[in-house]
């Protein structure tokens, strides 16, 4: 792949661009052999992207084939490119996942599934459509658990009936918890297989209840990391997307 394709790739713009960043002196690729960083010139340069590292502009990145993302969402953030109310998501991401192209046009990163404003906590983002797919389908059974703290005690009757299933205003079919855990008088762990608008909310007013607060910390088997800081973002490795196979 030659470099300029291979920025491209990456979301650093047309290849216009990335051929111009090349040819100002803006791209670096680590040498392992020579340990050491090479300026590069060509951008008709055939490169192997196994391994690769390289810098634009003094930013080192890593080649992804595709991108899979963990962002640690804050409150007051929207998981929609055109936000109506509040600062989108998308805004906490460096320019080239936001710049990514897929199937020819530059659309970046998407966010699987959605987080409302007010709910904090693991999203994942991706340019990876079967991927996206995956992760949403309710057919797929990803768990997801969500940490909620409520404005009335939890007791074991509410939980039992977040378990054997509540109906919703607009689905007659019951929707059922996976699990439920009490951690505190207040607050408890609820496992979901499915996402529906605003549907942790709605079950637990469904059972006298009112969400104070929603914070998503597992999918499958993967939990947010604790160093992780609220708006921050890091790839998933191949260990991290492991663990969001179904059944995990």
């Amino acid at each position: 792949m030659q470099l300029q394709e291979m920025l491209y790739t990456q979301g650093f713009g047309i290849r216009r661009v990335c051929s111009g960043l090349v040819q100002q002196g803006w791209v670096q690729l680590w040498n392992p052999k020579g340990n050491e960083w090479e300026q590069v010139l060509d951008s008709t340069l055939e490169i192997d992207t196994e391994g690769l590292r390289f810098k634009v502009q003094g930013v080192e990145w890593a080649y992804h084939q595709l991108g899979y993302v963990l962002l640690n969402k804050p409150a007051g953030t929207e998981c929609s490119q055109k936000p109506s109310a509040h600062p989108s998501i998308y805004t906490l991401l460096p320019p080239p996942l936001r710049q990514r192209p897929n199937k020819g046009a530059i659309q970046g990163v998407q966010a699987v599934g959605r987080l409302d404003q007010d709910t904090t906590g693991l999203l994942l983002l991706s340019d990876d459509g079967q991927f996206i797919h995956r992760m949403s389908s309710p057919k797929k059974h990803v768990s997801k658990v969500y940490r909620v703290t409520c404005k009335h005690p939890v007791d074991g009757k509410q939980m039992q009936r977040l378990l054997d299933g509540v109906v919703l205003d607009d689905d007659p079919k019951p929707v059922k918890a996976a699990a439920c855990e009490q951690v505190d008088s207040h607050v408890l762990d609820l496992t979901l297989t499915e996402g529906k608008y605003h549907q942790v909310k709605r079950m637990l007013a469904a059972v006298g209840n009112r969400v104070e607060g929603l914070h998503r910390w597992k999918m499958g088997g993967l939990v947010l990391p604790q160093d992780l800081a609220p708006g921050q973002w890091r790839w998933l490795t191949a260990e991290d997307l492991a663990l969001l196979k179904p059944g995990k």
